[in-house]
């Protein structure tokens, strides 16, 4: 069983940044991809960017290529989501999820095991 932490999230005006944080624990030998996904009030839950845990592949959306980094720290277990250039339409509960695979996209239903998600907030 893995469990994923998130922290890091809170409030900032447009053009700030934010560093999200992911302690990933347990058995990660059958989730060996962890990523970032995001849902905004009324919408649906979409995907921002994954990592190959203990790897170094990754995979981000067309909407914050460039703006946003997803990196690791083996030692700490830890996945961050580093967020530069932040925009209003980047508002939502930011999740942190792995699945088994360290391969496809980011589609949400590909991803079994979920944090319970942390608010970023971007105001104009």
């Amino acid at each position: 069983q893995v469990q994923l932490v998130e922290s890091g999230g809170g409030s900032v005006q447009a053009g700030g940044s934010l560093r999200l944080s992911c302690v990933v624990s347990g058995d990660t030998s059958r989730r060996r991809s962890v990523g970032w996904l995001r849902q905004a009030p009324g919408k649906e839950r979409e995907g921002v960017a994954r990592i190959c845990f203990g790897g170094t592949s990754t995979y981000y959306a067309d909407a914050v290529k460039g703006r946003f980094t997803i990196s690791q720290d083996r030692a700490a277990n830890t996945v961050h989501l580093q967020m530069n250039s932040l925009k209003p339409e980047d508002t939502a509960m930011y999740y942190c999820a792995a699945k088994r695979e360290c391969t496809g996209g980011l589609q949400p239903a590909s991803f079994s095991t979920w944090g319970q998600g942390t608010q970023v907030t971007v105001s104009s």
